[in-house]
């Protein structure tokens, strides 16, 4: 059993068409048939959105992404019209919305690693493949990979898991030419983002993307380069053979595994409350990486 702890009720804007309550975002449509997308402080781990919220988490990833898709814009256009909140929104929904172009999503999570962990050195320890890709002997948790790989996956609901996939299941589910250019820009935009990271003290371990079309083209949708959706790790501590220390939602994840939270995540109970601390540092570290990656400090 996993899914919402606590599912909430969205907030009505004249105007606006609720569509879909995700794990972080909240997506309208407008009277012009663009898409409303508000990120909010929802907090997610181990399939469950927890009850409890990191304050900022929703702008922090709406900033980090929009400073993204301007160093990325020669590369892939984006989904984004404009920031401005709708007339009749809530106050906070300022610095958390996004006014975006409808698309035709390609039902692809498409992943770009350039180091081994998660769900890959799972794999690679089972079968020395990645999404199938054959790999070289000796590497373990954290190693770079001799180069990036797009290693995609299934997208899942609310509540259960991204399956990986090969690329040929890919190319049949999409077409052997949309899947080529998957690939060949999810891998070029980790290339860049790597890049940008590595000048800054951070190693970009894999990423996800998300690509709609827009007409016959290819449009990057959703967030991008977020703690959320991706494997951001100091480089200064880089270590491989362990896991690594990383920007994103780790406290919360040990906390919950924790004995002191008491839940086991293999039953059937929700997960407890965030005790103040986990909240805290948990948001410590989304602002630190916003702060590290783009040089401005969030305040």
């Amino acid at each position: 059993m996993s899914g919402f702890v606590e599912k909430p009720e969205p907030i009505q804007v004249p105007g606006l068409v609720h569509l879909h309550t995700g794990k972080v975002r909240e997506l309208y449509q407008n009277e012009a048939g663009d898409l409303v997308m508000v990120a909010s402080d929802r907090m997610s781990a181990y399939d469950w959105v927890l009850p409890t919220e990191i304050p900022d988490k929703g702008r922090i990833l709406t900033q980090l992404s929009l400073w993204w898709f301007d160093r990325l814009a020669d590369l892939v256009p984006n989904h984004v019209i404009s920031t401005e909140v709708p007339e009749g929104a809530p106050a906070h929904w300022a610095g958390r919305t996004l006014v975006c172009k409808s698309l035709r999503m390609v039902p692809v999570e498409c992943v770009a690693r350039g180091y081994l962990t998660g769900s890959g050195l799972a794999e690679y320890n089972a079968s020395r493949t990645v999404c199938g890709l054959a790999l070289p002997e000796g590497l373990v948790d954290g190693s770079e990979l001799p180069g990036p790989i797009f290693t995609p996956a299934t997208k899942a609901e609310v509540g259960e898991h991204d399956e990986n996939v090969s690329y040929e299941e890919v190319a049949r589910q999409v077409g052997a030419e949309t899947a080529a250019q998957l690939r060949q820009l999810t891998l070029a935009v980790y290339g860049r983002a790597r890049d940008i990271a590595r000048e800054r003290g951070i190693i970009l371990a894999d990423t996800k993307f998300e690509f709609g079309f827009d007409g016959d083209r290819l449009v990057l949708a959703d967030e991008v380069l977020t703690p959320d959706s991706s494997r951001f790790w100091p480089a200064d501590t880089w270590q491989p053979g362990r896991p690594q220390p990383s920007y994103d939602k780790q406290y919360v994840r040990d906390w919950l595994t924790s004995a002191e939270s008491g839940w086991d995540r293999t039953g059937e109970q929700p997960p407890p409350p965030l005790p103040e601390q986990v909240v805290e540092a948990t948001r410590a570290k989304y602002v630190e990486a916003y702060e590290r990656l783009t040089g401005a400090s969030w305040a």
